[in-house]
């Protein structure tokens, strides 16, 4: 059993968006609204250090650029799915006096997720626009798409009228929502989720080749990790669908294709936050889900029943976004706890 240990370090009205940040030489995070409201700089134990921004929000994603001391991309102005025409991604850099230069660096209507990835030290921005035009309310006519580019070291020559220009690597993805970062065989992977199937996009092992583009399901999915969880040597899918759906579900390899052969039980409203990797020392998959209850769950595998087993680390807060990482030896998870307007810092133990 886990126990988790919670303290609120902020109430940010929607609070949304979490990433971890690299700044003055240590270790921060930050937290971002979805609606318009501020960005905020926390250190690793969760004391604010500084407002990054009062406004625009409509922060979906925060990425820092590698290297950096504390420049980040972010996306702006996605305030929801009926309102993120005006989204884009813009880059973020301090100058280390508690100033925060905000500029464009492309424009990118209905962005929602994006990354960073490198492959033998070539840089790629990945980019997921959840559709691709809108007219009305609930308007799902226009499929998303992903778009990606070169990103170069050096972004200091991009703003509003000179942008990166994006390539689409694949268009006609109806709510085109989940996104996670997967490192496999040693190069970093996309997991993007849709209605139309769990996709892994792996970059190009040169500049200018192709990207690869595997098909892991064709099953409607919301979000999606990749996690070893019974320590077979093979990645299982740990999937909420469908999309801002009610289902958690995992998935196996089975004759070299990925077999659904665990749904939970219960049916949980609105699933949005997701992480899957080490808790406590072991493969976890954690989520919440934002109606109902609006728990905050996390699943292990249990080899000896060989099923998996849920565990509550919140009741009632409902989460949008988490993010996991270790400090002193102990396991830290940041929540974006939305519908109370709540960030809150749990520390995770076993009992």
């Amino acid at each position: 059993m886990i126990k988790a240990e919670k303290k609120v370090i902020s109430n940010l009205t929607k609070c949304y968006s979490i990433a971890p940040l690299f700044y003055k030489g240590k270790n921060h995070f930050l937290v971002a609204a979805e609606k318009v409201d501020k960005c905020l700089l926390f250190d690793d134990d969760g004391n604010q250090e500084d407002v990054v921004w009062e406004e625009p929000g409509g922060v979906m994603t925060m990425v820092q650029v590698p290297g950096t001391d504390g420049q980040f991309l972010a996306t702006h102005k996605f305030y929801s799915p009926n309102d993120s025409k005006e989204a884009k991604i813009v880059k973020v850099t301090p100058d280390g006096k508690g100033n925060w230069e905000v500029k464009t660096l492309v424009d990118l209507p209905f962005v929602h997720r994006f990354d960073i990835l490198e492959r033998n030290g070539v840089r790629y921005l990945i980019a997921c626009a959840l559709k691709s035009d809108h007219e009305y309310k609930d308007d799902w006519r226009f499929p998303g798409k992903v778009y990606a580019a070169v990103l170069p070291e050096d972004l200091s020559g991009y703003d509003e009228d000179h942008q990166l220009e994006l390539t689409v690597l694949k268009d006609n993805m109806l709510k085109n929502h989940g996104y996670y970062r997967v490192e496999d065989q040693g190069v970093q992977t996309s997991v993007i989720s849709c209605d139309s199937g769990i996709f892994q996009f792996v970059p190009p092992e040169k500049e200018g080749g192709e990207w690869e583009i595997r098909t892991l399901t064709g099953d409607a999915a919301s979000d999606a990790v990749l996690v070893d969880f019974d320590g077979d040597g093979e990645k299982e899918i740990a999937a909420i669908a469908p999309f801002h759906g009610n289902k958690i579900r995992f998935y196996k390899k089975i004759d070299g294709a990925y077999k659904m052969v665990y749904e939970f039980g219960e049916d949980r409203e609105f699933l949005h936050s997701i992480y899957g990797g080490m808790l406590c020392g072991r493969p976890a998959f954690v989520t919440g889900h934002r109606k109902g209850q609006r728990d905050l769950m996390v699943f292990f595998y249990n080899k000896e029943k060989d099923t998996y087993e849920m565990e509550y680390i919140d009741r009632d807060c409902g989460s949008a976004n988490v993010y996991h990482y270790v400090k002193d030896g102990k396991d830290m998870l940041v929540s974006t706890n939305r519908e109370i307007d709540e960030v809150a810092l749990y520390t995770i133990t076993e009992e």
